[in-house]
């Protein structure tokens, strides 16, 4: 028996960049867990139908998605990377889990609460409800010890928790009970032009997100455009001067340079230097990998053969969890 520990994180495809905020609080970290564990790491594009569907866009981004997380460094030979809807096992596990579920708690789920009371509830799709069971059964799959997640996805744990415990309780020991591994908070990363709101695709605005994706040349306007206050002072001061702060934060992250350093380092020069020394980090920070994943998604015959072959991985270990429950609820095989 192998030491290691399982882990499973998934990512929807959403856009066809990956911006700073995912990858400071998520991402970077994703890369880092491959050593020592036994990771699997999931594009999990049947949760983005419970949005607006795009055919063209969704394959564009599962793509996108995939070079992305190989450029930054998850490697194929270390982790099982693979696209959710090539394993069929995550809809029937799926569904066991709906049955298992009550309405009560499906819908205390506070994603569902925040996301139907924007659009209002009758406009809610049911699959916008029923996710939580879907990425219970995402990770339940895989028999993972740990689940890598923000501090937001807690509450999802918890219900994944609570419905393999159920299970294994009703029909026999099926499960691995998860624990969920809160990614470290580390550097938060607010958006360049309201640096009071987190950095996120969901502001209305690309003008204060710096993609990965992005040319150098635009993401170096955008740093140069962040907003600021009126004194010249690079000084971290969270609450009066924010904008200067997120660009300390972003050039500490990215150069490993400490704040106290970077103060120092600019303490006679004006905004438009350290804008221009911040700019310059990001860029270069990003130039391998926006050109690692630019060169992937050229040769998409290749790209897919490493997706095949991490969700024909996938399905072998999904495949045996299935069978173990089918047959744990009498269920005829």
């Amino acid at each position: 028996m192998s030491a290691q520990k399982r882990i499973l994180s998934g990512i929807q495809p959403t856009s066809e960049s990956f911006h700073l905020g995912n990858y400071v609080g998520a991402l970077k970290q994703w890369v880092a867990l491959q050593d020592g564990n036994d990771a699997f790491y999931c594009i999990v594009d049947l949760h983005a139908l419970s949005g607006e569907i795009d055919p063209t866009l969704l394959r564009k981004r599962t793509l996108a998605s995939a070079a992305q997380l190989i450029a930054m460094g998850i490697s194929p030979e270390k982790s099982t990377l693979f696209v959710q809807s090539q394993v069929p096992q995550h809809n029937q596990l799926g569904w066991i889990m709906e049955c298992l579920a009550g309405i009560g708690e499906a819908s205390r789920m506070t994603q569902f609460k925040d996301k139907s009371a924007k659009g209002g509830a009758d406009s809610a799709r049911v699959g916008l409800f029923t996710y939580p069971m879907l990425q219970a059964a995402d990770i339940l799959l895989y028999q993972a010890h740990q689940v890598p997640v923000g501090e937001d996805q807690r509450q999802h744990i918890e219900l994944t928790r609570d419905l393999a415990t159920r299970f294994n309780t009703r029909f026999g020991d099926t499960f691995r009970i998860p624990e969920g591994y809160i990614l470290k908070s580390g550097a938060k990363i607010y958006d360049l032009q309201d640096p009071t709101a987190k950095m996120s695709k969901s502001s209305g605005s690309t003008s204060g997100v710096l993609e990965i994706m992005d040319t150098p040349e635009s993401n170096a306007k955008k740093i140069k455009s962040a907003a600021t206050d009126a004194q010249r002072e690079v000084k971290f001061d969270e609450k009066a001067k924010p904008g200067i702060s997120n660009l300390l934060t972003i050039h500490s992250t990215l150069s490993g340079k400490s704040i106290a350093d970077l103060e120092a380092e600019f303490a006679d020069n004006g905004y438009g230097d350290f804008k221009g020394a911040v700019a310059e980090v990001v860029v270069e920070y990003f130039r391998p990998i926006r050109a690692k994943a630019l060169e992937l998604l050229e040769d998409e015959a290749h790209l897919l053969s490493i997706l095949h072959e991490g969700s024909r991985k996938a399905r072998e270990v999904a495949a045996e969890t299935i069978n173990t429950t089918y047959r744990n609820l009498g269920i005829v095989q």
